[in-house]
């Protein structure tokens, strides 16, 4: 298939007249690309819904396979800035026996492609929100990978643009459709373990040094000014191109927003609470001499008040390197049963600790652990009495599909403004870590209160032409 066309060389008083006429003709002029919004399709029993992928080199890999093996999807495009990784995953695609998808560089050009009926996001971290916003405008529905946005304002954007053009959009926190975490989170709403004060996220990766690359040039058939989108402009190198760019400010959010928004999420979720009043983030660099920005540990605490008066706390925890397994997460308790015990890891008989991740919360009655994405634990009493426990399966990309054939919002399962919240809680930790001071928030107005540099900094900036749109 040819490569597409290149960017059309679209001139601000160009651009200024195809806005104007935008409103009358169903027309959304943005960043120098003209997306057309068409009629809402309504999907018969037989038909697919027809996906276009961007980003593809990781996680956009398993969002080729999850939605490749699906009845009622097809995977209609490919869309990556690295021709490499592109063409690769195209002749994947037809390995696995099933027509070759559209070859797409630029994802403001899938946009513009009237066929495909949805786009599922699985870019680095600053591109999330822009691009979902981009396929709102287009008439297409959503699967973004989380964290949602790389601040507060793309996020806030997106949801806005969600509403405004009636479209389904799904954060990629896959706990969210696994039936034993579901379970669990129901417990805890019933008051299993009584009054729920306090959440705990575990995330303790083994995350070895990624030393020092030099700047180089551009790899052969690597877009790099697509890839940095609304990224400050910045020279090339390695460390903050494949993968490592999760631990660079300008693109990632550390294991905060990498690994840490899963359980982020159902620290929040299990206390049934929205915004918080107060955040607090220590935490710094430790151990190694290298590239990485990001903090490889962070302490972060938030208070929450709820309707009736009461408070809840959250905390959460990024270790990247040894560490213990808490409630038995990644030891041995989840599989032998029993009260958990603290342990070394295995490191006799492993070259690395298996990884500690999930969420424990704690009540008047007991508390219960949730490991990973798939299956939870409970302790009651003073004895600490195992009580109900499960593993369960889920296919969040399923239930994304099954929601836009249905065109119903309100069967999502991690729905965008659910995402929203949850990455915010990323958004202001790193903002309080990197400010070394406590924020005060307003969840009314979603807003800083009192700290002008802090509201900067939250709200994030966005180069052109590749800027968040004030009116969506």
């Amino acid at each position: 298939m040819a490569q597409e066309s290149k960017k059309p060389d679209v001139s601000r008083r160009d651009f200024l007249k195809t806005g104007a006429k935008a409103g009358a003709a169903g027309i959304t002029a943005f960043s120098g690309i003209t997306f057309i919004t068409k009629p809402e399709r309504v999907f018969g029993a037989n038909d697919r819904v027809r996906i276009a992928v961007c980003g593809l080199r990781g996680r956009g890999n398993n969002h080729i396979h999850a939605f490749g093996r699906l009845p009622n999807a097809s995977l209609a495009a490919l869309c990556d800035v690295d021709e490499s990784i592109l063409d690769s995953r195209l002749a994947e695609v037809e390995k696995m026996g099933k027509p070759r998808p559209k070859r797409f560089i630029d994802c403001r050009k899938v946009m513009e492609d009237k066929s495909i009926d949805a786009v599922s996001v699985a870019t680095p971290d600053h591109w999330h929100s822009l691009i979902g916003i981009y396929a709102c405008q287009a008439g297409k529905d959503v699967y973004v990978e989380k964290p949602v946005s790389h601040s507060w304002f793309d996020g806030h954007q997106l949801v806005k643009a969600t509403e405004k053009y009636d479209r389904v959009v799904q954060m990629g926190a896959q706990s969210r459709s696994n039936e034993a975490v579901r379970e669990a989170i129901k417990h805890l709403e019933d008051g299993l373990i009584g009054e729920v004060y306090l959440s705990r996220g575990l995330c303790y990766k083994w995350r070895d040094t990624i030393g020092h690359t030099p700047v180089s040039a551009v790899p052969a058939g690597v877009h790099y000014d697509l890839w940095l989108g609304p990224a400050p402009e910045t020279p090339f190198t390695k460390n903050r191109f494949h993968y490592n760019w999760h631990w660079f400010w300008d693109f990632g959010s550390g294991d905060l927003g990498n690994q840490g928004i899963h359980e982020v999420d159902i620290c929040r979720w299990g206390l049934g609470v929205d915004y918080p009043t107060k955040i607090t983030a220590l935490g710094g660099k430790f151990m190694f001499n290298d590239d990485q920005e990001t903090p490889n540990v962070i302490n972060c605490a938030y208070e929450f008040k709820r309707p009736d008066g009461s408070t809840r706390m959250m905390e959460f925890e990024v270790r990247g390197w040894e560490t213990n397994h808490e409630a038995g997460i990644g030891g041995g308790a989840f599989k032998s049963g029993g009260v958990p015990a603290a342990g070394l890891g295995g490191r006799r008989q492993r070259r690395r600790a298996p990884d500690t991740i999930g969420n424990i919360f704690y009540g008047s009655k007991g508390y219960l652990a949730i490991q990973g994405y798939d299956s939870y634990k409970t302790w009651l009493g003073p004895n600490q009495e195992p009580g109900p426990e499960a593993n369960g399966k889920g296919d969040h990309f399923a239930n994304f599909v099954d929601a836009v054939v249905a065109h119903k919002k309100q069967d999502l399962t991690a729905p965008v403004e659910e995402g929203h919240k949850s990455t915010l809680l990323v958004n202001l930790a790193n903002v309080s870590y990197r400010l070394g001071r406590t924020i005060n928030f307003d969840g009314a107005t979603e807003s800083i209160v009192g700290d002008e540099e802090a509201s900067k900094m939250l709200h994030g900036t966005f180069r052109a032409p590749f800027t968040v749109p004030e009116n969506v």
